[in-house]
């Protein structure tokens, strides 16, 4: 029996795993947690703010395309947008309640890894956009992260929306991503698009976790 795309994705992001989990568990690690859980809250928010900019940008990119799945693709990011929508003000307000801020300037890692979406979207195709999301919403907080770091860091639960939130939602968000990815069911070129967009992604995402958990400024 054929693998489904879905399952193609998920059998090529196995190897990274491994080195995607050991950086999350250096970023979670209880010697300085708090200043480091502040220094992530800083660099996630410009990447989830970039989110609904790249839906939407992707849904745009969908219309002007003679494809026969383009007009499903794009309902579904138009419909993830909505979804995503003002996540990032969350952010602001699990700073604002942390005695935080923004960062100035992006983390680079995170402008590199929004960016190389928007390169993706504009000049491969827009179907890419879903191996970033997969790999981001894949490798969601988990269900408990959110208490286990109110106790370590002593910082009010105000400080934890986004964490309770995407714990909360981003495994829905996973099944209904790979189940529309199989109803796209693309062709070969473009599942290996997908693929070698879902692996750059994950590396970033990797490389930011270290950054975060090496480096008191938090840049590399």
């Amino acid at each position: 029996m054929t693998a489904t795309a879905s399952l193609a994705l998920r059998t090529k992001l196995t190897p990274t795993t491994t080195a995607l989990r050991a950086a999350t568990a250096a970023l979670w690690r209880p010697d300085g947690l708090r200043q480091r859980y502040l220094r992530y809250l800083a660099a996630m928010h410009p990447l989830v703010r970039a989110s609904v900019p790249l839906l939407e940008r992707a849904a745009e990119r969908c219309a002007g395309l003679d494809d026969p799945g383009a007009r499903h693709l794009a309902a579904y990011y138009v419909r993830h947008a909505e979804e995503e929508r003002d996540h990032d003000t969350w952010l602001l307000e699990d700073l604002a309640a942390a005695g935080a801020g923004p960062a100035a300037v992006p983390h680079p890692v995170v402008v590199e890894l929004a960016g190389a979406q928007y390169y993706r979207i504009e000049h491969e195709h827009p179907v890419t956009l879903l191996g970033y999301m997969a790999v981001l919403e894949g490798n969601a907080p988990g269900p408990r992260l959110a208490d286990r770091l109110t106790e370590a860091t002593g910082l009010p639960d105000g400080a934890f929306r986004t964490l309770r939130g995407h714990a909360e939602l981003d495994g829905g968000h996973l099944d209904d991503l790979h189940r529309v990815l199989d109803e796209l069911d693309p062709a070969p070129a473009r599942q290996t698009a997908v693929s070698v967009s879902a692996l750059h992604t994950a590396n970033l995402l990797t490389r930011l976790f270290l950054s975060l958990a090496a480096d008191p400024g938090g840049h590399p």
